[in-house]
């Protein structure tokens, strides 16, 4: 859509009033900002809102919405920016930024937080661990609190502690209609079971309370590189950590590349217990041979945050997959092996086992709309890559995984799907699936929210 059209869309006079209304700042595609204000961490969502409200409180979020739906405009929700799938921007409608909302309050007596949706785990871990305290976040510190949270939320202290939405206790949340709803396990207790995995698909978190728990300041952590060659014996390695592997630990395996391109199988781990413990348990991971870089050693917690951070830059181009897998045979780290080295060049294919259980496990299935909690592992398949000429084989490469990994997979990640048919969102939900449309249908049923992995209002009056 061009500056024009957009320009023609609504009348500037219009957007003066909600420039008036609004504490924060109002971005158009006149303004010199505009280009800044619309990008986010995954260049491929290279999209041209009509106005981004960068909310500066719930006034501003509520503002935003009524000219959103009374000039019938597509809403995207932004809150750290690091939308896999790109939700966090949209062509032609408006962009409700809560990334200038940034507060956060720590309880240590009770062991709780309270953050503004706009808060990165960055900034978030920094407050906490000045408690020694933390609850479970992303593995890169830049992601929003938010987005993480509401799709369910992996992360390196899940197997202890569970998921960054089981920490969950309680939002404030704007709905649909404007209401402005403080949910808890006593107020819409259905809703809070809806955060808890179901995405932005019922409304706005303004705000989020989490529960905390002791962890750090110093981990057992980091991670251990080795060549490409040894891949197969690296992922039968981590095979046999994970099965015998306590719940203090969480540990990923890698196939993927240095910041210099160069290809590497990896094993990256935090170990929440104590630092002796979490050493004598990794040992092992340091004989598989000569390795071309060890950095699995006791680090600050919050540099454990930041691991994958150089990984992960903002502006590159990004195609993910995920799918849940309840054994890593054979045969899936043949594939995994084979189809890492098939990835086209020069993209920095990312193919990542995440173990689950421990504690992601233990929470009772019917608690949250997060599914497949029995899973053994997650397997996150990404294409990255800077040009973005190369983006059909790159995608390509991404889906043949895909295709290769689906005998052996059952569901999967919703935070890790660039793009997902009402079929890869039902599988990602199995029997949750029904009842998350009923809470559609009671918190939005003209699914004002959609722009996210969508669920649709049912037809019924639930």
């Amino acid at each position: 859509m061009s500056k024009l059209t957009m320009q023609r869309a609504i009348d500037q006079a219009e957007v003066e009033r909600l420039r008036a209304a609004l504490r924060g700042a109002v971005v158009t595609p006149d303004d010199p900002e505009y280009d800044d204000a619309r990008r986010i961490w995954n260049a491929t969502a290279n999209q041209h809102p009509a106005v981004l409200a960068r909310c500066t409180g719930v006034a501003d979020v509520l503002h935003a919405l009524e000219f959103a739906r009374s000039h019938d405009l597509l809403i995207a929700v932004r809150s750290g920016g690091h939308s896999i799938p790109g939700f966090s921007v949209c062509e032609g409608g408006i962009v409700i930024d809560l990334s200038p909302m940034k507060g956060i309050r720590v309880d240590p007596g009770a062991r709780t937080v309270r953050a503004q949706a706009g808060a990165t785990w960055a900034e978030l871990d920094r407050e906490t661990q000045q408690f020694g305290l933390a609850t479970t976040g992303g593995v890169v510190s830049t992601t929003g609190i938010a987005g993480l949270t509401l799709g369910g939320g992996l992360g390196w202290l899940m197997r202890r502690y569970g998921l960054s939405c089981d920490n969950l206790v309680s939002a404030d949340v704007v709905t649909a209609d404007g209401s402005f709803l403080q949910v808890n396990a006593e107020q819409h207790s259905d809703l809070l079971w809806g955060l808890k995995g179901g995405g932005g698909n019922f409304g706005i978190a303004t705000s989020l309370e989490y529960r905390l728990h002791p962890v750090g300041p110093v981990v057992m952590g980091g991670a251990i590189v080795y060549p490409p060659s040894k891949g197969a014996e690296v992922l039968r390695f981590y095979r046999d950590l994970t099965a015998t592997a306590p719940d203090d630990l969480t540990a990923y395996a890698t196939l993927s590349v240095d910041p210099d391109q160069a290809p590497m199988a990896a094993i990256a781990a935090c170990h929440a217990g104590t630092v002796e413990d979490g050493q004598r348990l990794l040992a092992p991971a340091k004989q598989l041979g000569t390795p071309l870089a060890d950095a699995l050693e006791p680090l600050p917690y919050l540099a454990q945050q930041t691991l994958f951070d150089q990984v992960y830059p903002p502006g590159q181009y990004h195609y993910w997959k995920s799918c849940f897998i309840d054994e890593l045979s054979d045969e899936v780290i043949a594939i995994l092996v084979e189809q890492f080295a098939a990835a086209p060049g020069p993209s920095v294919p990312d193919l990542t086992v995440e173990h689950m259980g421990g504690a992601v496990a233990a929470v009772e299935e019917r608690t949250s709309a997060f599914g497949h909690r029995d899973a053994r592992y997650d397997v996150v398949i990404g294409a990255n890559w800077a040009d973005p000429a190369h983006t059909e084989r790159y995608v390509q490469w991404a889906q043949k995984v895909a295709q290769a990994l689906e005998p052996h997979a059952r569901g999967g990640y919703v935070n890790y799907f660039t793009e997902a048919g009402e079929e890869e969102v039902r599988a990602a939900y199995g029997d949750r699936y029904a009842q998350l449309q009923t809470l559609k249908h009671r918190y939005d049923p003209d699914n004002v929210f959609r722009r996210n992995q969508n669920v649709p209002p049912s037809q019924g009056t639930g």
